[in-house]
C-alpha cells in the first residue's frame, strides 16, 4: 500500500541500515524509495551513506523524477519513478549492489535475462509456490544514459508483463520492487543468495 512521507521514512532509514549490515551498498552506493499516497515519492537523496540515513536523507521527487524540495536526487531516481509507472503493484523500490549479483552479471556478458529454477528461494516471488517453477529476470548493460536504460526496462516489462519487478544491471547491481518495503528487502536477499547458487554451481562445472 502507498504511504505519506512520515510513514514511509523510518522504512526507508531501516533498509538502508539492514542493506548496509549485509555490505551491499557499500559507500555511498545504492538508493531507496517508496511510492506515496499523494503520488509523489520519497527517495533517498544523492550522495549519502545508506547506513547513515538520518531523516533528513529522504526527499521527495514528482514522478517525472524532478525535486520537490530542493535537495539533490540521485541520477537513478528515473528508474525507481519509471518503475512505478510501469507497475502500479509496486511501492518499494531497493536498489543496491551485492557482490553475487554484481558478478553474476559479468559472468553472463551478452545474455539479456536468465532464468532461475529448481531453487527452493523461488518461493519469495509473487505466485511461486514450488522450486519446479522457473523465474526469468532481465539483464541490462551497465550505462551512464539512465533514460536509454529505462526505455530498455520499459521494453522488457512492456513484452514480459508476468515477470518479477526485478532487474540486474550488468557490472552495477540489482534494483528490486515490490508491494512493501520488507518484501523489496526479502527479494534482494533472496535473489542475491541464489545468484550465489548460480556463481557456485558455474565454478562446480554442474550440469543444468
Amino acid at each position: 500500500m502507498t504511504l505519506s512521507y512520515d510513514q514511509a521514512v523510518p522504512l526507508l532509514l531501516d533498509a538502508g541500515a539492514r542493506l548496509d549490515a549485509r555490505g551491499w551498498v557499500a559507500a555511498t552506493g545504492g538508493n531507496l524509495s517508496h511510492r506515496l499516497v499523494d503520488g509523489s515519492v520519497a527517495i533517498t537523496v544523492s550522495g549519502r551513506h545508506k547506513g547513515d540515513l538520518v531523516a533528513d536523507d529522504i526527499m521527495r521527487v514528482d514522478m517525472a523524477g524532478a525535486a520537490l524540495d530542493g535537495k539533490k536526487p540521485s541520477a537513478e531516481t528515473p528508474l525507481h519513478t519509471g518503475l512505478y509507472r510501469l507497475r502500479p503493484d509496486v511501492n518499494a523500490i531497493l536498489h543496491s549492489h551485492p557482490r553475487s549479483s554484481v558478478l553474476f552479471g559479468l559472468a553472463r556478458e551478452g545474455e539479456g535475462a536468465v532464468t532461475l529454477t529448481g531453487y527452493e528461494f523461488l518461493k519469495v516471488f509473487p505466485g511461486v509456490y514450488t522450486h519446479e517453477a522457473s523465474v526469468t529476470l532481465a539483464v541490462f548493460p551497465n550505462t551512464q544514459n539512465m533514460s536509454a536504460l529505462q526505455r530498455q526496462v520499459d521494453a522488457w516489462f512492456a513484452a514480459n508483463p508476468q515477470a518479477p519487478a526485478v532487474y540486474l544491471v550488468r557490472g552495477h547491481g540489482l534494483t528490486v520492487g515490490a508491494a512493501t518495503v520488507d518484501g523489496a528487502r526479502y527479494t534482494t536477499e533472496a535473489i542475491e543468495e541464489l545468484l550465489a547458487y548460480e556463481l557456485g554451481r558455474g565454478r562446480l562445472q554442474w550440469a543444468p
